[in-house]
């Protein structure tokens, strides 16, 4: 047992920051049974944090001892392995363009897979199964534009534009282009005048 230990733990080390590992990713250095047991007290004893069902991470070593690994690279990382899209919710857009002082308390991720929630170390993270349309140019700003234009809402919308337009490159702006179209209606317009405006 104490060698299976120490095969996940060599299997973890040699991941990047935030990569999770999990018993079926695993099961080429034991038996299900014995690779569920072996993470199970890898955790107990603090060498790994558990951070979903099935789901651990390696805590990162730093000056003053360990801390959980970055929340975007675990959550990306995750997102990866499971070959889901995954983008900020359009809260964490907004407040990334400075379209409002609000910090979302608890990070909520939308994501093309189910929802679910993780836990790294004290900090929990909410992964919430969006449509395709709000999952459009993830990782980009201009994705981010068109989820904070739809957290906003219609209302909320217009006033919006003008900022974003001015933190937004041409570049950006000919990406907002060529995805308007997926756009339910009352967005599409906004979003394809601030592409063309």
């Amino acid at each position: 047992m104490e060698k299976l230990r120490e095969a996940i733990l060599r299997h973890a080390r040699n991941q990047p920051e935030g990569v999770p590992v999990s018993a079926k990713g695993l099961l080429h250095l034991g038996g299900r049974a014995a690779v569920d047991q072996a993470l199970s007290r890898l955790a107990r004893r603090g060498d790994l944090l558990r951070a979903g069902r099935g789901l651990y991470v390696l805590p990162v070593k730093g000056r003053f001892g360990n801390r959980a690994p970055s929340l975007r690279k675990t959550v990306e990382a995750l997102a990866a392995q499971r070959g889901e899209r995954i983008a900020s919710s359009g809260a964490m857009a907004a407040n990334a363009l400075g379209l409002t002082t609000q910090v979302p308390v608890k990070p909520v991720f939308l994501t093309s897979g189910r929802d679910r929630k993780l836990k790294l170390g004290r900090q929990e993270v909410e992964l919430r199964h969006a449509p395709p349309w709000q999952l459009v140019l993830s990782g980009r700003k201009a994705g981010d534009a068109v989820r904070a234009l739809a957290w906003l809402g219609p209302e909320r919308a217009e006033t919006a534009l003008k900022t974003i337009r001015g933190s937004l490159s041409l570049e950006e702006r000919g990406e907002l282009a060529h995805v308007s179209a997926q756009m339910p209606g009352w967005l599409a317009e906004p979003v394809s005048r601030l592409a063309h405006g």
